[in-house]
């Protein structure tokens, strides 16, 4: 099987993980209703899963650093499909949050298993792409995922949808057994270490980016149905398409951002995705703020959300390029921060919101992605006079 096909594998993957994590938000009421407990508390597992998928995410990578990356990612995918059958089996509230801890934690392992072995299996000039497409797989959970969820649970209740996941999963990893080659693992990193690679300027630049540039847009996606609704004035008969719209814009962005930084390299992809983005956001502000068609703030739906994705593969390569000795260690750490990021842009936004307006979102979102570009116009400063004093040495020491 060619690398290519493997990619595409790890792409499903990174599918059922990104379903099993978002699926919630479109079963909520059923859950709810099932257990007995109110929104707010069901609420809490899709809270519940990202704080442990943050925490518990660089931990285990710490742990199981020298292992092989085949083994590694069929045990972490065991487990997730251990979770997602019991999810599918047994009945309870507090017992389904112990199995989100599990399913957390199992996912975080599958999903940063899966982009290191992409990198690792693609030949050079192909491996950003490669990143780019098992971020596809894990956004286009966000697009089919949750309707195909609550579809599921429309006919058959909603434990069907983890049962389905678990059942795929168990198919993807015979799949995998068989596709995946043995890769070694990477010298492992005690957790002590790990926090203390964030003493380095070029690690916490490049985790800051991560931060902003997912955090600014987390502060208006969390609430673009009611902004749209509300602020720009989009008849809800055509709201689900608009958001199907803007979600097939993610996917392509997402695919358009690996190849660019395949090809143009990292700093142009990564600076020029997040000035599009902020440019994007600042338009719709304006054009929300006066009486213009519903066609100019569609379009601009799309290109926001095609630019905000494109910055992810390249983000992803971004981590891995700045240290790759410890490239499985970057990766958990930027996952953990895409959570923490999320969580953060949400808050915030819930906050403005509530005490400003709903129209502050995308200014606010702005102001992220603000922060996030400067971030990469340090780091780039940085790791180009790193790289003319390692040029200098290496010549000194030929002509000695």
């Amino acid at each position: 099987m060619s690398s290519t096909w493997r990619v595409y594998v790890l792409a499903v993957v990174s599918f059922l993980v990104g379903t099993s994590e978002y699926v919630i938000s479109g079963i909520l009421d059923q859950i709810a209703e099932a257990m007995s407990i109110s929104i707010a508390a069901a609420g809490q597992l899709v809270t519940i899963f990202s704080l442990v998928y943050a925490i518990c995410t660089p931990i285990m990578m710490a742990i199981t650093a020298r292992l092989d990356r085949q083994r590694l990612l069929l045990g972490a995918l065991a487990l997730f499909v251990i979770a997602n059958l019991l999810a599918y089996l047994i009945p309870g509230f507090e017992a389904f949050i112990l199995v989100r801890i599990m399913m957390a934690i199992g996912a975080g392992m599958v999903v940063v298993t899966a982009l290191d072995i992409a990198a690792r299996i693609s030949p050079e000039g192909k491996k950003a792409g490669s990143i780019a497409t098992v971020v596809m797989g894990f956004t286009a959970s966000l697009i089919i995922g949750i309707p195909l969820g609550r579809v599921a649970a429309a006919a058959f209740g909603w434990q069907s949808v983890f049962g389905f996941i678990a059942l795929f999963g168990l198919l993807a990893s015979i799949v995998l057994y068989v596709a995946i080659p043995r890769i070694q693992g990477d010298p492992p990193v005690p957790l002590r270490q790990q926090l203390t690679m964030l003493k380095d300027g070029n690690v916490l630049l490049g985790l800051s980016i991560t931060f902003f540039w997912l955090g600014g847009y987390s502060i208006a996606y969390t609430y673009i149905s009611p902004y749209l609704l509300d602020a720009a004035g989009i008849p809800e008969g055509i709201l689900s398409i608009v958001l199907l719209v803007f979600g097939i814009a993610s996917l392509l962005g997402s695919k358009a951002g690996g190849y660019s930084t395949d090809r143009w390299g990292v700093s142009r992809t990564l600076l020029g995705g997040m000035l599009l983005h902020i440019s994007a956001l600042i338009v719709l502000s304006l054009l929300v703020a006066s009486t213009v068609h519903v066609a100019a703030v569609i379009a601009i739906l799309v290109i926001w959300s095609f630019a905000a994705w494109s910055s992810g593969p390249t983000q992803q390569y971004n981590l891995v390029r700045i240290n790759p000795n410890h490239s499985g260690v970057m990766l958990g750490l930027n996952q953990s921060m895409m959570q923490l990021a999320m969580a953060a842009g949400a808050g915030i936004g819930g906050a403005a919101v509530k005490h400003v307006s709903l129209s502050s979102i995308t200014w606010l979102g702005s102001i992220g992605l603000a922060i996030a570009i400067i971030a990469t116009m340090l780091l780039n400063v940085r790791m180009k006079a790193q790289d003319e004093v390692r040029s200098v040495s290496k010549t000194r020491a030929n002509v000695s």
